[in-house]
């Protein structure tokens, strides 16, 4: 048959519309940005997220917790209450099912089909670690359900359930950081791995942290195990150059520590006087801690002052003299980005998600409990000294204050109080989530917190009773599932006042 010349032509201009089609999405092929998944591509974005969603809520915790408090009177969460309507502290839920969310499974999926086992592990650690953080925070969450497709109402399980859930899933982590050969190497997880640079021994310390995080927590319970917490530790941390830290550059207020000044984040919130009091002496019989003029700044008058939960300070006043000065160091007259900032309050400091001496608390809590009282003070020591030298204390100083009468000088006087007290020094701010398990798990208990008192009165709507959760993330929940929330007994105005699983016996 023959064929038409004008048929013949257009056949071929059909074929060239095709061929320059895939020449020109060929075009916008970026090799610097891949096209599909990678683990070294999401790694960062999710460790900055781990930092956000923490920082973003300690505003409102801390309160609680009195970290510190608004230089403001009756502010609500000062007094243990929380802004109705609001995603206000509700960052870390936002942070486990969206930010960091699906986007292990990505890594998952593109480390496993690579043998990059290393890659697997740490993003199961990570896994752990925010479902650790996020039934801690709230109590009962969305543990089977989430992420499940094409759904829009999500049934909550209990602690219980979460916590099994961070033991299976560090159980994972474990066994693929452990793993050699395939695609695993330092190299590689380096390059997504802002923390330890893909050193895979230093994930697994991290890992055993939040697997003795997970049984401390326990510490009220028949089933609570001290060794089993004190094997976690000892498989954790060894040291302050394990600590699990995200560094920030700093350079401006897009890559900046959330706490430094020029993100200026914190610009009404001060030390409470319950912070100032176990470091000026004043709990301590009369022993000033050399870390305070380390971690925070005196007024102009010299002084070191804190202010009450709920209440005005006539030294909030910014041209009063004795002014307590911003948590950045600077005083409150100053534009935040004149100020260099201190200890965790610099635009450069790394974010501290979990630490060596946080870990040689938990071992001396733990070995008290079991009634090794040398144990238990030999950790106790060890967590000092560390956060000391994370402070940049002289070595003098602290040899000073390890052998003053600020503390124990043998285990057999040696008390729980001071253990948790101690650690909530080294704790403040730098680990707040982890500083307010600990308060609930004692129930605000003054004989263990010397000198904290719960805010009076509370918000009203608490019934008289302290914070215990924080209320699932409005946006999320409230809008899109009331109907659960209400099995839960969510929508009470008290509802954040209600016990956790972990607190009770």
């Amino acid at each position: 048959m023959k064929t038409n010349s004008k048929y013949k032509f257009s056949l071929l201009a059909l074929f060239l519309v095709f061929a320059s089609c895939e020449d020109f999405l060929d075009v916008n092929f970026d090799p610097r940005n891949p096209q599909v998944a990678q683990g070294f591509a999401i790694l960062p974005p999710i460790l900055s997220q781990m930092a956000r969603g923490e920082s973003f809520d300690t505003r409102y915790i801390g309160a609680y917790t009195q970290n510190w408090c608004t230089r403001l009177a009756n502010n609500v969460w000062d007094l243990h209450g929380y802004v109705a309507g609001s995603d206000a502290a509700g960052e870390l839920w936002r942070s486990n099912y969206w930010s960091i969310g699906k986007n292990i499974d990505l890594i998952v999926d593109d480390a496993t089909a690579k043998e990059q086992w290393d890659y697997v592990g740490a993003a199961y650690g990570i896994r752990a670690w925010s479902w650790q953080s996020t039934t801690d925070y709230h109590g009962e969450i969305i543990l089977k359900q989430a992420w499940e497709p094409n759904r829009y109402v999500f049934d909550y399980d209990s602690q219980e359930e979460v916590y099994a859930e961070v033991v299976r899933v560090a159980e994972m982590a474990l066994e693929n950081l452990n793993k050699t050969g395939g695609g695993v190497a330092e190299s590689s997880l380096g390059r997504g791995d802002l923390v330890y640079k893909g050193n895979r021994e230093k994930w697994i310390k991290f890992v055993n942290g939040v697997l003795a995080r997970n049984a401390n927590h326990l510490s009220n319970k028949a089933s609570y195990s001290p060794d089993k917490v004190i094997g976690f530790v000892d498989k954790s941390f060894a040291s302050n150059a394990d600590n699990f830290a995200i560094p920030h550059a700093g350079t401006n207020s897009s890559d900046g520590n959330f706490y430094g000044p020029t993100r200026n984040n914190l610009a009404n919130f001060r030390p409470t006087k319950f912070i100032v009091s176990l470091l000026d002496g004043t709990v301590f019989n009369g022993v000033v801690d050399p870390r305070i003029g380390l971690m925070m700044t005196a007024s102009p008058d010299g002084v070191f002052r804190g202010v009450t939960p709920g209440k005005v300070d006539s030294t909030n006043v910014t041209n009063d003299p004795r002014r307590i000065p911003t948590l950045w160091g600077g005083s409150p007259a100053l534009a935040a980005s004149a100020q260099p900032g201190k200890y965790i309050f610099t635009d450069k400091a790394d974010h501290l998600i979990m630490t060596y001496w946080e870990m040689q608390f938990i071992k001396a809590e733990a070995a008290f409990k079991k009634g090794d009282k040398t144990l238990a003070f030999d950790a106790f020591r060890k967590g000092i000294s560390a956060h000391m030298d994370f402070c940049k204390v002289t070595t003098a100083n602290k040899e000073a204050y390890l052998s003053s009468a600020a503390l124990p000088q043998s285990s057999d006087a040696l008390t729980l109080s001071q253990i948790m007290l101690q650690k909530y020094i080294s704790m403040w701010v730098a680990g707040t989530i982890e500083t307010w398990v600990d308060m609930r798990r004692y129930h605000y208990d003054p004989a263990i917190y010397t000198g904290f008192t719960l805010p009076s009165p509370l918000a009203a709507g608490n019934n008289d009773k302290p914070a215990y959760r924080v209320r699932p993330r409005y946006n999320s929940e409230y809008v899109w599932n009331l109907e659960t929330l209400n099995k839960l007994g969510a929508a009470d105005l008290d509802y954040h006042t209600k016990e956790m699983w972990f607190t009770k016996p």
